[in-house]
């Protein structure tokens, strides 16, 4: 059996939901679905309206409210496009040309005690090249310290 972990989907919730209005168990659907006895539980925790658990399971809400619960999963990103953050480092390494490492050490001697306002070198370039294509990333790309010259240009001495 594959140990890894797939989360339901439509046909599935339709499965618990016949097999529970017939009667079914929570092991007996989890054993028909090849899932845990606690997933088919808390699949009908999930699809069941709150403040009134009488009501039947509902799929629909079900699979609602599972996709709400997995938007909160995960960090939550610091260099949000128009967050004090984002015009920062913008600022900093578009108008003054500093580098990614320059700025995370800046953030860390202006705001030692606040882990919120703290981004790391990392962080900064990786934002830089996971933007879309066009003219902020050129520009942000092209603000980078880089130490070979464009192909094809020669480094000339005034002789």
């Amino acid at each position: 059996m594959d140990r890894r972990y797939k989360h339901l989907n439509g046909e599935e919730r339709g499965v618990i939901l016949a097999e529970h209005r017939r009667g079914a168990s929570l092991g007996a659907i989890g054993a028909l679905l090849g899932r845990s006895a606690s997933t088919v539980g808390r699949e009908l925790g999930r699809g069941r309206p709150e403040g009134d658990p009488a009501r039947p399971y509902c799929p629909q809400l079900g699979a609602d409210r599972y996709r709400v619960l997995r938007k909160r999963c995960g960090r939550r990103q610091k260099l949000v496009k128009g967050g004090w953050l984002h015009d920062f480092v913008r600022g900093k390494l578009v108008h003054r040309r500093w580098s990614p490492e320059q700025i995370a050490c800046r953030l860390k001697s202006m705001h030692p005690d606040d882990p919120t306002r703290l981004i790391s070198h990392e962080t900064i370039y990786a934002a830089i090249y996971a933007q879309p294509r066009g003219g902020l990333k050129a520009e942000m790309i092209a603000a980078l310290r880089q130490h070979k010259p464009s192909r094809g240009l020669r480094r000339t001495t005034l002789a």
